[in-house]
């Protein structure tokens, strides 16, 4: 193939990452139903439990973004307060991790069972068939990441592909191009997976594929605040309070960014996924003690009415 057709085959691969995130997200919400919204305005009334909510839903779904946008939503209906929103936003940021580390450990192999089995468990006329097509979404997330890191292979080769990419062996650049990328595919998923395998292929350093997941916390605020437009005033301010969240925590831990990669060296090929998690739980465990102070000043500022 020529440079322009490994190119679209790459893009293609990360299109069908994409839809797949987007398509298992949509089926897992589906299955949850009113229920689950009676659920979570109740659990979220206690801080640490709507932070195990956004935790668990978000590695369940594989998607930051899809919690966040769901919890603007579900402020927006009402069904649970802008201060128990908060909880969920920090808690999705640790739960985005689960991805990293499927990848990092080289796990994606189990693809192709998923599919199988989820498109056998969806023909069968019962209920059942949700949880069948849920399977099947999961199983093509991981089979869409082997095609990426298949398509990248020869593009390693190309002078042109690793110019580019070297200039995201400068941290701050590769925090914008994580951040832009993200808002752009609305999926810090993508990018965290992309950067990983990058590292797998020796594309890119430890340092910059840390860098740029950090930056894909900031830029996968993107789908909450554009969900957000057309909603109530707590919507919006919990959008934006997701975004000023993301966007701290990511200032606060840019510095530190060359000394946590030659701390987790030894781990190889699991050290972008490490740090990931280490830099969600430490900015979201910080965030969520002190949450009882930020919480009525973020109110005032963003202008939020009382539930």
């Amino acid at each position: 193939m020529n440079h322009f057709q490994v190119l679209i085959a790459a893009v293609s691969a990360v299109v069908l990452f994409l839809y797949s995130l987007q398509a298992f997200s949509r089926e897992l919400q589906a299955m949850g139903g009113a229920g689950m919204q009676a659920w979570l305005a109740r659990v979220t009334t206690n801080r640490w439990y709507g932070f195990l909510v956004g935790a668990i839903a978000t590695a369940l779904v594989q998607s930051s973004s899809a919690t966040t946008a769901l919890a603007v939503a579900l402020v927006d209906a009402q069904v649970i307060s802008f201060a128990g929103s908060l909880a969920i936003l920090l808690g999705a940021n640790v739960g985005t991790t689960a991805t990293a580390w499927l990848v990092s450990m080289k796990l994606t192999g189990i693809g192709p069972l998923f599919i199988i089995a989820g498109a056998l468990v969806s023909s069968l006329p019962s209920k059942i068939q949700a949880l069948g097509k849920a399977a099947f979404y999961f199983g093509l997330i991981f089979f869409a990441l082997d095609l990426i890191s298949s398509e990248l292979k020869p593009l390693q080769a190309q002078p042109w592909f690793v110019d580019t990419l070297a200039q995201a062996r400068e941290p701050w650049i590769a925090l914008l191009m994580g951040a832009l990328f993200t808002a752009l595919v609305q999926s810090s998923s993508v990018s965290t997976g992309l950067a990983i395998v990058l590292t797998q292929h020796q594309l890119i350093p430890a340092e910059a594929a840390i860098a740029i997941v950090v930056g894909a916390n900031v830029g996968s605020t993107s789908t909450a605040l554009l969900s957000s437009l057309q909603m109530s005033a707590n919507a919006q301010a919990t959008a934006k309070a997701n975004f000023l969240f993301n966007l701290a925590g990511a200032l606060a831990f840019f510095p530190f960014i060359p000394a946590l990669s030659d701390a987790l060296l030894p781990l190889a090929g699991t050290a972008v996924a490490a740090a990931h998690l280490i830099f969600n739980l430490c900015v979201g465990l910080c965030f969520l003690v002190f949450l009882p102070y930020l919480q009525p000043r973020l109110m005032r500022w963003l202008k939020a009415a009382p539930a």
